[in-house]
């Protein structure tokens, strides 16, 4: 069992509040998820040329005291990456201006128990273990910006609690993640997508579901058709909620055994797997609220 929640701001001016409405959604999901808890913010996408990588050091010793500076200055003297960082505590969010596997290759070799949790133009992720509230709180929820996220609460069932095993997930750029639910099928996903290099951080089910949609998208699907695909292919019981730079898309497997619940008004749209997360919203009395029905995709745009 775990929580999930996304929230999409269509009135622009809400978006300095995204962190401040957030954080009540995701503490309400504790119950659901009191092992770890995480999420990715999808910001204005940097300049064209422009990538950053959201970085984790807590398997480093003294990971919170982690000297970023020192990395990003490492990086521009081996690399000329052009590189900034903006820290907190053993997450770091590093930018450049080279391609981003490159990036990706020298923080392996520079200090291989950094684990890197997202890569592109737009999305954010932090994601550690503790309970909601404690995240939260850890890395300042509270005052994220954006357009949209999509978050976490996991209470573990089939893989260990350890940050990497937090969700969201994240494939390619810009794509990220969330599931409650398990898949009966995930080794079977793993070994179909082995032969196109396709290679696996973890042993979470999540992580299947995540690199199998996002390689669909980039052999060209749109949203819609990798979700179709996704339906075809990923066997169990299931709801996933998706971001996309400029996208949240939400589905449920043909038996609709997980909840969801979604509220939606002219200022946003509001996702969780219980009511009670979104109770506090602005509006949300006179929001259109409903559950989302089985195998059907939900796709808002920014």
């Amino acid at each position: 069992m775990c929580g999930i929640v996304g929230l999409l701001v269509k009135n622009p001016a809400l978006r300095d509040q995204l962190g401040q409405l957030m954080v009540p959604m995701l503490i309400g999901m504790t119950e659901r998820g009191p092992d770890s808890a995480g999420l990715a913010v999808f910001t204005d996408p940097l300049p064209q040329g422009r990538r950053k990588v959201s970085v984790f050091a807590g398997y480093v010793q003294n990971g919170d005291r982690y000297d970023w500076s020192e990395l990003v200055s490492e990086l521009n003297r081996d690399l000329k990456a052009k590189a900034e960082v903006e820290a907190k505590g053993n997450h770091g969010i590093v930018s450049f201006a080279i391609e981003p596997q490159r990036v990706r290759d020298w923080i392996m070799r520079y200090e291989p128990l950094l684990k890197i949790f997202s890569t592109g133009r737009s999305i954010d992720l932090y994601k550690d273990v503790g309970t909601p509230a404690e995240v939260a709180e850890r890395y300042g929820f509270a005052s994220f910006r954006g357009t949209h996220l999509v978050g976490h609460t996991r209470m573990a069932t089939e893989s260990a609690v350890t940050p990497d095993r937090a969700h969201p997930f994240t494939a390619g750029e810009d794509f990220c993640l969330v599931h409650n639910g398990s898949l009966s099928n995930p080794h079977a996903i793993r070994r179909m997508l082995a032969p196109h290099g396709i290679a696996f951080d973890t042993d979470n089910d999540t992580e299947a579901a995540t690199r199998f949609l996002e390689w669909r998208l980039r052999e060209g699907d749109t949203l819609q058709e990798a979700l179709q695909k996704g339906f075809e292919v990923l066997d169990g019981f299931y709801t996933f909620l998706m971001g996309t730079p400029t996208e949240l898309a939400l589905i449920r497997d043909p038996f609709a055994c997980k909840p969801a619940v979604v509220a939606e008004c002219d200022d946003y749209v509001a996702i969780a797997s219980e009511f009670r997360s979104l109770a506090h919203l602005p509006g949300v009395n006179h929001a259109h609220v409903f559950e989302p029905a089985p195998e059907e995709m939900y796709v808002w745009k920014v």
